[in-house]
């Protein structure tokens, strides 16, 4: 019996005190061994365009210098919205609606942001804490404004895809929820509204990768630039 609204996220398949529903966030790289075929696939071919339009948009905020690191941030991309959609299938578990997850992901990079800016791009960082223009009396408390926003960037990230990720599953699993209660004339628009749902979150899962994948680069090039 579920307790509350937000038990139906917990992870609660286990094997030898092991959390099974984690094994989901692996189902990525089944995917992977049709991007090694001789002739490529019409699926193989839409991916390698989609990766080339994202190398080229990360390539122009990188910079020239660093534009081999858009590589990195595809590979980000496409872990995060292969987990999004295996999220939206029935009875898998969705790993990317878990700040334990999403942390994880976002933590480590801008921890390491900070520990390239600041030993190799140090005029750069400490630049970016005084925006142009600033009036001489506002810089101490730009300063601290900016710090701020910096230090709860790695935060902002990790809630922003759990949130979005959680909040369209929640509204599925309330709609879900009233079915069996309700009359069979009304069944066929709860069935319509969950579709229409089910195709929004399917655009959520898109949005809410590249977004974090853009933010990410966004916060590499202020240090790199």
């Amino acid at each position: 019996m579920m307790m509350n609204l937000f038990s139906s996220f917990d992870p609660m398949s286990t094997m030898f005190n092991y959390p099974l529903n984690w094994v989901s966030t692996l189902f990525g790289f089944s995917f992977l061994p049709y991007l090694y075929w001789a002739m490529q696939s019409r699926w193989s071919l839409f991916w390698t365009n989609i990766t080339k339009i994202l190398h080229k948009e990360f390539k122009v905020l990188l910079g020239q210098a660093f534009s081999g690191i858009s590589v990195f941030f595809i590979s980000l991309f496409t872990f995060i919205m292969f987990n999004n959609f295996l999220g939206l299938l029935p009875y898998v578990f969705t790993s990317s609606s878990h700040l334990s997850m999403t942390l994880a992901l976002a933590l480590p990079m801008w921890f390491s942001f900070m520990i390239y800016g600041f030993f190799v791009k140090t005029k750069n960082l400490f630049a970016h804490l005084v925006p142009m223009g600033t009036p001489m009396i506002l810089i101490p408390f730009m300063v601290l404004i900016e710090t701020v926003s910096i230090i709860i960037r790695p935060g902002t990230l990790a809630v922003r895809l759990a949130a979005n990720m959680i909040a369209g599953h929640l509204l599925l699993t309330l709609l879900g929820s009233t079915g069996p209660s309700i009359s069979t004339s009304l069944l066929w628009l709860l069935i319509l509204s969950q579709i229409l749902l089910l195709i929004l979150e399917s655009a959520v899962a898109m949005i809410q990768s590249y977004v974090f994948a853009v933010l990410t680069t966004l916060y590499a090039s202020e240090i790199t630039n």
